[in-house]
């Protein structure tokens, strides 16, 4: 899998679970299961935050569109 791809699966298991646990707070979920939700959003948070660190995050991604920014103008060239 792509690092795009295993990133984009963590921010969405992140998402899924903010609406899982609001939903479950609606409902009336007590204090126990809504702090089973907590532990694992700040998990999820966690290692979508070491997966950002690792790769470099914002600046890599900035390095890499400047990297690519001549080629996209030789091609657009054409």
């Amino acid at each position: 899998m792509s690092r795009f791809g295993e990133l984009n699966d963590l921010v969405l298991q992140l998402k899924g679970l903010v609406l899982v646990r609001e939903l479950q707070e609606e409902r009336g979920a007590d204090a126990a299961e809504l702090g089973m939700y907590d532990n694992e959003i700040e998990r999820v948070r966690d290692r979508l935050a070491a997966f950002v660190k690792e790769g470099g995050g914002a600046e890599r991604v900035a390095a890499q569109r400047r990297a690519a920014a001549p080629l996209h103008d030789a091609a657009a060239a054409f």
